[in-house]
């Protein structure tokens, strides 16, 4: 029951913004003779019951009784490290939290270890530690010690010196810009000391007049979109890396906690005219890139080598401006200092975690921006998921934004934080397209692959074919595909420019595309008529450093386009007659399965190999590449 408890406890928090940011924060259990601790690179808002590392509570102690003496610092941690393997029991896994030592030092039962925002304004103040004594008697407070065994054996003894002095040990331990430890024999008293912190610390910043909402302008999003596919080519390289974009706010300027140190870097760069002259100047003195730039009274813009990292950085530079924000009910914000920030840059434990964190794809198109239109369901979906499986992040862009958001989440439980988002689009729209493509500068600051997929399909006789049907085919694949390569190709153009990377428009086309189609003449004469505009769009923007291709698939019988049973091909073939002597569906279906050579209709996955072969050839453009089972065949 006690690891439900804390496995509850960790989800509750964990999944609480105001809690906890980017998998930190740590929590245990004991028992009589065992420590579970949460372990490295394990969030608390996804932690089972078995993740918990289990170890011997007397081996963890053997960590206090070091004699340091005989190990220089180097040898002592690697020391410690083997203690602390040791000490996971022989039916246990994982890597323990570096704080087991701490965990066990306190001697309840439950240790819920978070970093709220509330609580860092006040650890991060320069008067944290007097006003603490005044709001919080009770509590512990430990100046600044660098994370790891240092902080642990220094915590013991302030436990020890605590418990002396006052009969028992304090349930609540307040780190100097690192948090707090609530520790408690039960889950209710866990939940009422950080309530009763929580309403507290409201007070407090209520009366000194200080805002608990984060302060911001409104953002320019017209030097935003200009601005942001810039940044992710001057701190990325153009491709595998992300640029988002937030309104403008008074950024930290220097580290107060080791999260924002571990995942947003130490400073930001704050700068009325971002450049790569300014860039590589932040780079020659501060000896790494900016993961926050500032640009005053304009915007914020957060990068990450992939998208879920860049969400991370915007989550800890939202999180650092509000703190420090908050500090000024406490004196103002104080920094860590340089030597702390060193300590926690080069710590192998923190890492760690954030190499775990920030996931492990290898696929051939890893951290690339891939927007697919129409990628809400059937076919489009199955693209997506195809390239996500490759590494690339799904943005799934289409008429139906719930369906899309759906399709984005799908996307995400499977293959986790920030692999899709959603946007909405219709095609036909030129202002709906503007909007998607600010829309996508806004979220990931540019894209690498645009899969134009979205299209529709209305067939029948010639002589009795309705103009508004024709027109209605003609302007979502026709039309549509222009007006998308217009304003992709204008994000992709800036892009380009300042990196010399190459970006990739893939057109799905279709077989009917390269051999007419009888009684379709206005889905085929579409499908002819795009590879039209993809040979000359790839002549036009090669000079824009963007190929421009067309994948041209058989039939995907499975997906809803064929097999819908209201609106389905396979119905309006059967109704329209244009399968002879057919009498059901099923009729029509097998008609068509037996038209190509290799018996089956096509698969999202082989459309897929055909997007990413287009992306690999660098020596290709302007063609109309046939994945139809051998059905239609080039000259």
């Amino acid at each position: 029951m006690s690891l439900k408890t804390i496995t509850g406890l960790s989800n509750f928090y964990g999944a609480d913004q105001r809690f906890v940011l980017a998998g930190g924060g740590n929590t245990s259990y004991k028992d009589n003779d065992y420590l579970y601790v949460k372990p490295s690179g394990v969030t608390l808002a996804k932690i089972k019951e078995a993740d918990f590392v289990k170890m011997s509570r007397e081996k963890v102690r053997n960590v206090f009784n070091l004699d340091e003496s005989k190990f220089q610092p180097s040898e002592r941690e690697a020391v410690v490290k083997k203690i602390m393997s040791d000490a996971v029991a022989f039916d246990s896994s994982g890597r323990p939290s570096v704080e087991a030592p701490l965990h066990e030092s306190l001697p309840y039962k439950y240790v819920v270890h978070l970093h709220p925002c509330f609580v860092n304004g006040m650890t991060c103040g320069k008067n944290g530690a007097a006003e603490c004594a005044k709001l919080f008697p009770d509590a512990l407070w430990i100046e600044y010690v660098d994370p790891g065994y240092t902080l642990a054996k220094h915590v013991a003894g302030e436990l020890d010196k605590y418990a002396k002095a006052r009969g028992s040990a304090p349930k609540i331990v307040i780190l100097r810009n690192h948090g707090v430890f609530v520790s408690a024999d039960t889950e209710a008293e866990i939940n009422k000391i950080y309530l009763s912190m929580m309403e507290k610390l409201t007070a407090c910043y209520k009366e000194a007049g200080v805002s608990t909402e984060l302060a911001h302008g409104e953002r320019d999003d017209a030097f935003a979109f200009e601005t942001a596919p810039k940044l992710r080519s001057w701190l990325g390289g153009g491709s595998k890396s992300a640029v988002v974009s937030l309104p403008p706010m008074k950024v930290s300027e220097g580290p107060l906690t080791p999260d924002h140190v571990v995942y947003a870097k130490s400073y930001a760069l704050i700068t009325d005219s971002p450049s790569k002259e300014v860039i590589e100047k932040f780079k020659a003195e501060k000896g790494c890139l900016p993961l926050v730039v500032s640009v005053p009274g304009k915007a914020v813009f957060c990068a990450g080598k992939t998208y879920n990292d860049a969400l991370t950085v915007a989550d800890l530079a939202r999180d650092a401006a509000l703190v420090a924000q908050l500090a000024i009910a406490f004196g103002g914000e104080s920094f860590l200092s340089p030597k702390h920030r060193e300590f926690i840059e080069n710590w192998e434990v923190e890492s760690y975690r954030k190499k775990v964190a920030s996931g492990s794809a290898q696929g051939r198109l890893e951290g690339k921006i891939a927007v697919i239109t129409g990628g809400a369901q059937g076919f489009g979906f199955g693209i997506a998921e195809e390239l996500v499986k490759e590494g690339a992040v799904a943005a799934i862009a289409d008429m139906n934004f719930s369906g899309a958001e759906i399709a984005a989440d799908k996307l995400c439980s499977l293959y986790g934080k920030g692999k899709s988002f959603a946007l909405q689009v219709n095609i036909s729209d030129e202002t709906s397209v503007e909007k998607m493509a600010r829309d996508l500068v806004d979220i990931c600051g540019g894209v690498d692959i645009f899969v134009a997929n979205a299209g529709v399909l209305k067939a029948g006789p010639t002589k009795t074919f309705d103009k508004k049907d024709w027109s209605f085919v003609t302007d979502i694949n026709y039309t549509g595909y222009f007006l998308c390569v217009k304003h992709i190709a204008r994000v992709m153009s800036i892009q380009n420019a300042e990196c010399g990377s190459w970006t990739d428009i893939v057109q799905i086309n279709s077989k009917s595309g390269l051999a007419g189609s009888n009684r379709n003449a206005a889905y085929a004469g579409s499908k002819f008529g795009t590879i039209g505009l993809t040979q000359s769009f790839a002549l036009e923007l090669i000079e824009d450093k963007i190929k421009v291709n067309s994948v041209c698939p058989g039939n995907f019988f499975d997906g809803p386009l064929w097999s819908d049973p209201e609106k389905g091909l396979f119905v309006q073939y059967l109704n329209s007659g244009k399968v002879p002597g057919a009498k059901t569906i099923e009729d029509v279906k097998k008609f068509y399965e037996s038209k190509v050579p290799m018996n089956r209709g096509c698969f999202p996955a082989d459309v897929a190999k055909a997007i990413v072969y287009a992306v690999e050839q660098k020596y290709e453009t302007g063609q109309a590449i046939p994945v139809t089972g051998g059905q239609v065949m080039l000259n």
